[in-house]
């Protein structure tokens, strides 16, 4: 209900104060809806309520969309008609007319009888994820069944109930053994497979290139095992539902007797056995957590690192472990709800122990496990609770990018700030309080932050029986799905369409998406409804298959004047925009993701709210990019189509935070283009995200960025990978405020190495370096001194030069080295035992035309057994993998 009150506050400001009998409606319900939000929100606080009590709730919750409606028809309609004869009058009887059909008074009162008075819960503090436990030995014992020696063909399954930590157990062996293999995967199935798919992507996680092409399933199988057939792989099949999937997935996994691996996870023993063949010798039950490892878990999230348990919840904290049984999830998610609230007084830690069950059960049934996990969805706070929801639109299995997620929740009104905070700050704060309670599971980290996470298939249950209970996400996966929400009672809010249904039979559904707010197309589904029909939409979201290459039409998104959140990704398509769309005056977020598009709407620049822009690749910058400036976010792919002038209002846009420019397999820019580029840099003061992607070769390594004498001061991340600098630019030591650096240069000197290494921020480096200009790179002490990931790559042998003094990166935690294959000369870099975090060590082999007498295998080998014996007294005992 705040974006509706949002807007009643707004018909009570100042550009409306003439409308007098508009504005005397309008402060009626804004009074009335305030008192109501009130008693609704003590409501969500409560776990059960009477029927006649939901059925108030269910009703104020429609009355709330459809009068939002009525207001931004009316604020809609009053902007573009100020001076129409009657229109005030008709619109401020349409609000009567609404707010007396819904009998509000009446409605207060009764609300005030069935309403129940609810505990105030006070929010969990944030507190950093728990470590992993209890997984040594089940890891090692995968490793030596994976690891053995046999040649055939190997499949592993690993089955347990939901929430033991399946995954988390696979993924660790993945990590450990994988650089052991020439060719690995990890991939998801999930209980509605779409197994052409799940293969198409197969192709791109073992380096097949695009599936762009449209290819029938046996097809896919084919080229699979064709690709496989000479290399020794490890493909993880996660999330494993029944045999008939399987049976479908394995013929693409050739017996070369190469020592292949397969590893399966699954809930059920049927399916974990027919992966198998019945061999039991290859299955793994997942037992629970052993008490000392349950204890540990727990207190390391409930009292942080130190797992010291206050003694007066030590007992307490033993019986709500009993009650969960080993069960990772259901440890975390209680714990989560406990963290850093050892001065919760007792009885609160008893009324949380309570909601658990009425029983306590060594191994929780399914039913008390989903009690579990919607006792965490009740103690979220209300104003995370519609975000959580959200996380319904998104299939499942699916990573979830955060950018894309919160872009959605701003859309929707979801975020509220106040104090002039920034939203999208807001909203990355939501995102990751969800992450801290466990709530959705961390994926990917790009930059030192959380850029992906995944939603656990129990919690994603919850989330859409909810949403089914409370009407706020509809999902279609299939034609009857589809027929049932085309004959419901109730309005559809957000339709998610996971369908592969096609032709007439799925234009069922285009009569019952008026009043969407949000509509998501994934690539799974045939079929979208006529954009027309989505009057009162906040965010489309569009994916098509990557074989894609028809026209996708969405000129009529021009209309849809709600409209704040548009992403289409459809890379081999061709996307028609409207012409014109200054009339989505709400458009914060706009999207393009392909290849064929050459145009863009002409007047993109007068969209004075849009915030985040990222264009398609055949397009340079928008015309009088100067005007964007409510820009924060600018990812340009194709700057050689960009002009002069355009170039030059990059420097005007005040507010960008993140610049991503790149002219990959275009012509270089001019030298008036290029200066002015730097010009434009040098004036965004604010920007904390620099990437520049640069043909090699287009532009002279003596001019590029070494004339940027007064770089950004706030940039904290900076990619310039394929930008060739002869030397470190001296402007680089200016910023202080620098996390992440990626740079490449034809030459290094150890004072340069100085330059970087006197950062104060820096946690992360990749630097790419042609030439060394003596026969050491010497990192000294001191330097890096916050560094944890260090990424040196040359084409030469770095090991020969490369080395570090006692006291030099003093938390450094993984070392990567990248070098030719061939130039190895059988050393080390020297000083690696002084670095005393280090705990993994990255090599990487860049293959080469250039013959040699040497075998590739043996040289790998070689490496592998030359650093782990460099390393073999450091006290961490650092993991070594040479790929």
């Amino acid at each position: 209900m705040n974006p509706l009150l949002g807007k009643l506050t707004q018909l009570l400001g100042e550009e409306y104060k003439k409308l007098t009998g508009v504005r005397k409606q309008t402060s009626f319900l804004k009074d009335e809806l305030s008192a109501m939000k009130a008693l609704l929100d003590k409501m969500e606080l409560m776990d059960k309520l009477d029927p006649s009590a939901k059925n108030w709730r269910d009703h104020i919750r429609e009355m709330s969309y459809d009068m939002e409606n009525c207001i931004d028809d009316f604020i809609h309609d009053i902007e573009g008609a100020r001076a129409k004869k009657g229109f005030v009058r008709k619109m401020a009887q349409r609000l009567r007319r609404l707010g007396r059909r819904h009998q509000i008074a009446n409605r207060i009162e009764e609300l005030k009888i069935l309403a129940i008075e609810a505990n105030a819960r006070r929010e969990s503090a944030l507190q950093e994820a728990a470590g992993l436990v209890g997984i040594d030995g089940p890891r090692e014992e995968l490793v030596s069944l994976l690891m053995d020696s046999e040649k055939k063909l190997k499949v592993v399954s690993i089955v347990g109930f939901g929430g033991l930590g399946k995954t988390t157990l696979a993924k660790q062996v993945y990590d450990e053994i994988g650089g052991q293999f020439t060719c690995t995967a990890f991939f998801s199935v999930s209980q509605r497979p779409d197994v052409k798919s799940i293969l198409s992507g197969l192709q791109l996680k073992i380096g097949m290139g695009d599936s762009s092409h449209a290819y029938e399933l046996q097809d896919i199988i084919d080229r699979l095992r064709e690709h496989l057939k000479h290399k020794r792989y490890l493909i993880i099949v996660d999330d494993l539902w029944d045999q008939s999937t399987w049976n479908t997935i394995r013929c693409a996994f050739p017996d070369n007797a190469n020592g292949s691996r397969v590893m399966v996870t699954t809930r059920l023993d049927d399916v974990a056995a027919t992966a198998c063949l019945s061999d039991c010798a290859c299955i793994r039950s997942m037992k629970p957590l052993e008490e000392q490892d349950s204890r540990r878990l727990f207190f390391s999230r409930v009292f942080g690192p130190e797992n010291v348990c206050p003694p007066q919840f030590k007992e307490i904290s033993a019986q709500i472990l009993k009650k969960c049984g080993g069960l990772p999830l259901a440890i975390i998610t209680v714990a989560s709800l406990l963290a850093s609230h050892e001065a919760r007084p007792l009885s609160e830690w008893e009324s949380i122990k309570n909601s658990i069950g009425a029983k306590s059960a060594t191994k929780p049934t399914l039913e008390e496990m989903r009690g579990i996990l919607n006792l965490s969805y009740m103690h979220l706070p209300v104003y995370l609770r519609p975000c959580f929801l959200y996380l319904g639109m998104y299939p499942e299995d699916r990573e979830i990018q955060r950018d894309d997620l919160v872009q959605q929740w701003i859309a929707e009104g979801f975020v509220c700030s106040s104090h002039r905070a920034d939203l999208d700050d807001v909203a990355k704060s939501y995102f990751n309080e969800l992450i801290n309670r466990s709530m959705i599971q961390p994926e990917r980290t790009s930059y030192g932050e959380i850029c992906s996470c995944r939603v656990h298939d129990m919690m994603l249950d919850l989330i859409l029986s909810k949403s089914r209970e409370d009407n706020f996400i509809s999902v279609a996966y299939n034609y009857e799905d589809m027929a049932r929400l085309h004959n419901c009672k109730y309005k559809v809010r957000r339709l998610s369409l996971q369908s592969r249904v096609v032709g007439a039979k799925s234009e069922v559904l285009a009569t019952s998406v008026s009043q969407v707010r949000s509509y998501a197309r994934f690539e799974e589904s045939q079929y979208t409804p006529p954009l027309s029909q989505f009057k009162y939409t906040r965010v489309l979201a569009f994916e098509f298959p990557s074989n894609w290459n028809t026209t996708v039409d969405l000129t009529a998104i021009g209309h849809l004047f709600l409209l704040g959140y548009l992403k289409v990704s459809a890379f081999y398509a061709s996307i028609a925009l409207p012409a014109k769309i200054q009339g989505l005056v709400h458009l914060r977020t706009l999207v393009v993701n392909c290849y064929r598009m050459q145009s863009l709407p002409s007047d993109i620049s007068c969209l004075a709210n849009l915030s985040h822009l990222v264009l398609p690749s055949g397009v340079g910058l928008p015309e009088r990019t100067k005007k964007m400036k409510s820009l924060r976010t600018l990812r340009c792919w194709n700057m050689s189509k960009s002009s002069l002038e355009d170039i030059k209002g990059l420097g005007e846009l005040a507010n960008l935070k993140e610049l991503c420019l790149s002219n990959y397999g275009s012509k270089c820019l001019t030298l008036e283009q290029e200066d002015a580029l730097v010009s434009s840099i040098g004036m965004l003061r604010d920007l904390k995200h620099l990437f520049l992607g640069w043909e090699r070769g287009c532009s002279d390594p003596d001019r590029q960025l070494d004339s940027l004498h007064d770089p950004p001061p706030r940039l904290e991340v900076l990619n310039l990978s394929n930008w060739e600098f002869r030397r470190v630019p001296k402007w680089i030591g200016e910023l202080c405020c620098l996390r992440i650096l990626d740079l490449h240069v034809l030459h290094l000197a150890s004072d340069e190495v100085r330059v970087l290494g006197e950062l104060p921020a820096l946690v992360s480096v990749k630097l790419c370096v042609s030439d060394v200009s003596q026969d050491k790179v010497v990192v000294g002490m001191g330097l890096f001194p916050v560094l944890e990931d260090f990424w040196f790559k040359s084409d030469k042998d770095v090991d020969v030069y490369l080395s570090f003094e006692a006291g030099a990166m003093p938390k450094v935690q993984k070392l990567t080295l990248q070098f030719i294959w061939t130039e190895w000369r059988g050393a080390t870099p020297v000083g690696m035992e002084c670095l005393p975090c280090l705990q993994e060590i990255k090599v990487w082999l860049i293959p080469t035309s250039i013959k040699s007498d040497k075998n590739r295998k043996d040289v790998r080998a070689d490496i592998e057994s030359a650093f782990k014996s460099a390393v073999s007294l450091h006290p961490r005992h650092p993991f070594v993998t040479v790929d």
